[in-house]
């Protein structure tokens, strides 16, 4: 590797963390970033929670959170966690008791809230469950639901509130003999999440899940997590993500996998287009809408590019595994960097797609 191709990593190198397992997932120890994602439906609804549990693993998630709000859900969690085909980290809030249930009913990872988990007794409830079962907890702190002592001593929900709630809750833990521990700190906002993560990361090893909590939807949500996750992941830090969107589970795996591919801590396949102009010689945005649902199938990490004119076309299609440049009634076809073939504008998208077919797929 040259050292221009070295400056390209990111990040340089990881923050160094404890490993921990939910399910036959690794979390941090080096192991790859993770991608999780939170079902959406009634968890008393076995068929339709295990429904999006499987559309989230077909979309390419590693670990899957379910709410536990009631007793009378824990029928049906047992059912879930043993038809799923993720590891099911269980959510719960307020109530310790459903943590302890939750982990004698096949949770891979208990995800609690420090700021409504209640006293030092329900704590410690909580993790004599999870050593019993050998399963790890997700101590999640959110600036919504602060520790009220905390909220006291900083009047509002500080980066420096956050991580000191965070650093003090596994302290507590630590202290009964318990270190499969994994930290969330989330706001909604970015500054804050960025700098409380920080905060925290400079003083434990223990792994982080991030996120921009209550993240909203469409372009937006998309934009504030990717911001939020792609600086705290190219700086190193983030073991495992959620992206949390007010949309289908699926998409949050979708963004989650873009935003690690696109930092390269992710393999796959990255399709390069170019966002036309007034030079355009083809009605582009269908070919590359086609060449992106068909790139969805693929796991290996080839370039895709479809260019629409003479500036950047060729050499970009050029560089690309498989490419296409416009101009004009006709479009040419590179493959490594050679070019295959001249098409009729009319059958680009259909050649293309051949092309992409055709190709000898790295592993």
């Amino acid at each position: 590797m040259t050292e221009a191709e070295d400056n390209l990593s990111i990040p340089a190198s990881r923050r160094p963390t404890r490993a921990v397992m939910a399910g036959e997932v690794q979390i941090g120890g080096g192991a790859p970033v993770s991608v999780q994602t939170m079902t959406k439906t009634d968890t008393a609804d076995t068929d339709a929670t295990l429904a999006q549990i499987r559309a989230a693993a077909a979309a390419g998630a590693d670990i899957v959170r379910v709410a536990i709000p009631n007793q009378q859900v824990l029928d049906s969690f047992d059912e879930i966690t043993a038809a799923s085909p993720l590891p099911v980290v269980a959510d719960i809030h307020f109530d310790y008791r459903l943590a302890v249930a939750a982990a004698e009913r096949g949770a891979a990872k208990l995800r609690v809230n420090p700021g409504n988990i209640g006293d030092d007794r329900r704590r410690a409830a909580v993790i004599e469950s999870a050593q019993a079962a050998g399963i790890p907890v997700r101590l999640g702190v959110n600036a919504g639901s602060l520790e009220k002592d905390i909220l006291e001593k900083y009047g509002h929900p500080t980066a420096e509130a956050l991580a000191e709630s965070a650093l003090g809750s596994v302290q507590r833990v630590e202290r009964l003999d318990f270190r499969d521990i994994v930290v969330s700190i989330k706001a909604s906002d970015v500054p804050t999440t960025l700098a409380a993560n920080r905060l925290f990361a400079q003083e434990t090893d223990v792994p982080l899940h991030i996120g921009i909590t209550e993240a909203g939807f469409g372009a937006a949500g998309v934009v504030r997590s990717a911001v939020g996750l792609g600086l705290l992941l190219a700086e190193g830090l983030g073991d495992t993500l959620r992206v949390s969107l007010t949309d289908d589970p699926t998409e949050e795996v979708r963004v989650g996998r873009s935003i690690l591919l696109e930092l390269g801590l992710l393999s796959g396949p990255r399709l390069v287009s170019c966002p036309t102009c007034g030079r355009c010689k083809g009605d582009l945005r269908p070919i590359a809408e086609e060449v992106e649902q068909a790139l969805q199938d693929i796991d290996a990490p080839i370039v895709v590019a479809v260019m629409g004119c003479e500036v950047n076309g060729p050499g970009e299609a050029k560089e690309a595994d498989i490419g296409l440049a416009c101009g004009g009634d006709y479009a040419v076809i590179f493959r490594h960097g050679q070019l295959i073939k001249r098409v009729k504008m009319s059958e680009a998208a259909e050649e293309l797609l051949e092309e992409i077919r055709a190709l000898e797929l790295p592993t």
